[in-house]
């Protein structure tokens, strides 16, 4: 009798040390309902939530902007001390989160992981190809609530809103002109250095910007991609059809 109960306890222990085990594995390995990720500590499985629904309880406190991750704040307040511990190793950038500098390093390799299923341009960053891909669908959510026109990125957006305010954040520290984007000035810039990097492969013309590059090689190509409604010429610039426009509308603007 005394075997059987001391067989019975042995039993008993070992059915409480499984079912231990099986909370701790449980608490440790946790698939997301939502995303179906597997989360490995309870603390983690609590900040991955959090992500998935509207709480944005991390709060900045030098600019307000909210988040769903204190690791999240934590890498933006980076951004308000001007702080990058990361570091290309091939050209001395500094970033904010290894992250990007990941990103970054696929310009050097010029790698594009991100294929697209339409028309098969590739991409550095996810991101970047599911905002593409609203353009095959003509999809643009982001609409203007002053004139109604949208936008397929929500940058885009918030930069077009600036041309209603006459906003222009961003100055020249050379000459003190304001642009509107980040990306206008820093073309800008190239010029007060005289820096041209986009080579024409054929004729090896320099240009600043790599679109007036696109735009130079259409002549090359005999690309006409902009056709008038009225006559049907066709021209490589848009901003040339618009002139061509004027003829037709008897449009003078410009007077002596």
């Amino acid at each position: 009798v005394q075997q059987d109960e001391e067989s019975l306890a042995a039993m008993y222990k070992s059915h409480q040390c499984s079912q231990t085990r099986e909370k701790e594995l449980s608490s440790k390995s946790v698939k997301s309902v939502v995303s179906n990720k597997l989360i490995t500590q309870n603390a983690n499985q609590n900040e991955h939530l959090r992500s998935h629904s509207d709480d944005k309880s991390f709060k900045c406190y030098f600019c307000s902007k909210s988040f769903t991750q204190k690791s999240t704040l934590k890498v933006h307040l980076r951004s308000h001390n001007n702080e990058k511990p990361f570091k290309c190793t091939v050209c001395s950038k500094l970033f904010t989160q290894m992250s990007s500098l990941n990103v970054h390093l696929r310009t050097h390799n010029n790698e594009k992981p991100y294929n697209c299923s339409v028309c098969n341009k590739s991409f550095r960053r996810k991101d970047i190809l599911n905002v593409h891909l609203l353009s095959h669908s003509n999809e643009k959510p982001f609409k203007c609530s002053i004139c109604s026109k949208s936008f397929t990125q929500k940058s885009n957006l918030k930069v077009h809103l600036s041309s209603h305010n006459n906003e222009k954040p961003f100055e020249c520290s050379v000459c003190n002109k304001f642009f509107l984007k980040k990306s206008s000035l820093n073309i800008h810039v190239l010029s007060h250095n005289n820096e041209k990097p986009f080579r024409c492969s054929v004729c090896g013309i320099l240009f600043t910007q790599k679109s007036s590059l696109n735009v130079h090689l259409r002549s090359h190509n005999n690309e006409s991609l902009f056709k008038c409604f009225v006559c049907n010429k066709s021209f490589i610039q848009k901003s040339h059809l618009n002139v061509h426009l004027r003829s037709h509308n008897n449009d003078k603007p410009f007077k002596c």
